[in-house]
């Protein structure tokens, strides 16, 4: 085995979390290493038009993501089942190389509501302990939503998002969200204007009573420069958001916002291509003592760091944790241990909303999340779920992220799949329809969690992650019960037809058919080891020189994406390792 020089602080993966931890890191002096086991990308060559409006390379065959030849996931819906490997992309994406799933997202940037952060405490004073079924174990985030406002706001502003603020300083404003917890300060940027189809479903959602607002998004709205003297242009809403790099540099991204200033920094060091596969242990197995990975050339390499931080994809946090034994694996027979525990995902339904031909849509505009419409009335606690029988919610948006041929064009029910028939509906429809859609949060069960596969290994010989997941009651009754909202609006749009896609009792979650990427827990942050892996701020409860970020610190999932969040979670955890871990290493919270 190679052994490097050591350095002050690694971090596994560089993505969004990656590039803030280091962003933010390197201005103590300390030598910084990064990890990625990806290649170098940049907007300048890798997304310039005209190639990157390519369809079939990046929106089908998925080259901004991982190969699954080489490492992915087992699947299985219980216990009891045989878990087989993801061998296509279908239910959920993993972005590869430097910017991760932060360069193929949408940019829908959101603030989780302050209930979100204390959703057991919330709901069990509100309902009682007995709302909840027993198998459901949601947890509070250990972190309340006015002392991460700041991390929030900050991690806006580096993006420079568009939106339009509800709630400043407890004053609800006309035309953002009135649901959401109060700011200190407004967007960055002015919302994106609406496109036709979101405007249509503004319009329908006001006259049924509702509070339709622009969907916050990191689609810069006009020209922008971040705190990082970083500049952004304004998106020209060329319609390849996700699944695509941004040709434009109108989309945040760790390219567009952090590493034109973070790659010059003398102290910092980026290697791609090194793959890590373990976090090393001292003999008391209390503290890193640096990582392991496999470089270009196939050789294994020591790295030693006294900070060792992972930030990573969530799935492959949990499956680093998992493989270097730090934490106790979860054990659903028991309810014991907290590696693996709470694996969430979440529950979408949509509805594609069909016109005459004297409506013009022009699908072909889309920004992402840039000129939708919002209705956040029916997500997260903002109602009275008591006669519903159900916890969580989702938003309802109405227009389109896109209008690319191959997977965003829709045709009527009952159109053939193919052949001159379903030619003939494309041709007649296509400037004439748009969507309307749920996006709904999971709860975290018992029974749903994130393991070690006995039988599937990587190539590198090393042991798959296995997911054990399947819908519960709960979610089935949230997204009936939000999509006949959901309904509503779009019978007062008035199309001459509709289409639905509605998940109900019964149906199995399905890996073939994409839903969301936001698949969330394993690694949680919470009060108690005894219930999490990670304290408030991101550190293992088990090696205190290790930290965790993304979204498997969530305990639960949201409705609502989850960037926002991983985002103002990693600001604090940041500030926290800057002004008091790395003056005093040890524990940041006694448990």
């Amino acid at each position: 085995m190679i052994r490097m020089k050591p350095v002050d602080i690694v971090i596994v993966g560089f993505g969004w979390t990656g590039a803030i931890m280091g962003i933010e890191l390197a201005d103590t002096g300390l030598k910084i290493l990064a990890l990625e086991r990806g290649a170098y990308r940049d907007t300048s060559p890798d997304f310039t038009y005209p190639h990157n409006a390519d369809e079939l390379a990046y929106g089908i065959r998925g080259e901004l993501f991982q190969p699954l030849a080489r490492e992915t996931v087992t699947v299985r819906h219980a216990v009891s089942d045989t878990a087989v490997p993801y061998r296509q992309y279908g239910s959920f994406l993993f972005g590869n190389n430097v910017g991760g799933a932060g360069i193929h997202w949408n940019g829908q940037h959101y603030r989780p509501s302050p209930e979100d952060l204390e959703i057991h405490s919330h709901i069990s004073k509100r309902y009682g302990q007995k709302f909840m079924p027993d198998d459901m174990q949601i947890q509070d985030y250990g972190v309340a939503y006015d002392e991460l406002e700041p991390y929030l706001e900050q991690f806006e502003y580096l993006c420079g998002t568009s939106g339009t603020a509800g709630n400043l300083n407890g004053d609800i404003k006309p035309g953002g969200n009135p649901f959401e917890g109060a700011r200190k300060k407004p967007y960055p940027n002015p919302a994106v204007a609406d496109t036709y189809g979101a405007k249509l479903f503004a319009d329908a959602a006001r006259a049924v009573g509702y509070h339709p607002f622009p969907q916050p998004s990191d689609n810069a709205s006009r020209p922008y420069t971040n705190p990082h003297g970083v500049r952004l242009g304004p998106c020209n809403l060329c319609g390849y958001c996700e699944r695509f790099g941004c040709f434009m540099y109108s989309k945040a991204s760790p390219q567009t916002t952090i590493l034109p200033v973070l790659m010059r920094k003398p102290n910092f060091e980026l290697r791609t291509h090194s793959h890590v596969t373990k976090i090393n242990l001292d003999s008391s197995g209390k503290r890193a003592t640096g990582v392991t990975y496999i470089d270009a050339q196939g050789q294994q390499v020591e790295q030693p760091a006294d900070l060792v931080i992972v930030s990573a994809f969530q799935m492959h946090n949990v499956r680093l944790m998992l493989l270097s034994g730090i934490g106790t694996p979860y054990d659903p027979s028991t309810g014991k241990g907290v590696i693996g525990k709470n694996y969430a995902y979440q529950m979408m339904s949509s509805i594609g909303v069909f016109f005459d031909k004297d409506v013009a849509i022009n699908p072909f505009i889309g920004g992402g999340s840039g000129g939708v419409q919002i209705v956040d009335d029916f997500n997260s606690d903002h109602f009275d779920h008591g006669p519903h029988g159900f916890v969580g919610g989702a938003y309802i948006y109405g227009g389109q992220t896109g209008g690319r041929p191959i997977q965003q064009l829709i045709v009527p029910p009952g159109t053939p799949s193919w052949g001159a028939g379903w030619k003939k509906a494309a041709k007649d429809n296509y400037l004439h329809a748009t969507t309307v859609a749920t996006h709904g949060s999971v709860m975290s069960y018992r029974d749903r969690y994130l393991d070690l596969d006995p039988t599937y290994k990587d190539a590198f010989g090393l042991p798959l992650l296995r997911i054990t997941f399947d819908w519960h009651d709960n979610e089935y009754k949230m997204s009936q019960f939000v999509t006949e909202r959901a309904q509503e609006i779009v019978k007062q749009m008035n199309p001459k037809a509709t289409s639905l896609t509605l998940r109900k009792p019964g149906d199995h979650y399905d890996i073939r058919q994409y839903q969301t990427t936001h698949t969330t827990g394993g690694v949680i942050q919470g009060a108690s080891p005894d219930t999490s892996a990670l304290n408030r701020f991101q550190q293992s409860w088990d090696v205190s020189n290790v930290f965790v970020t993304g979204a498997s610190a969530f305990p639960q999932n949201l409705g609502y994406n989850p960037t926002g969040l991983i985002g103002g979670l990693t600001y604090m955890s940041v500030k926290a390792i800057r002004e008091t871990y790395l003056k005093q290493p040890g524990p940041l919270v006694q448990a």
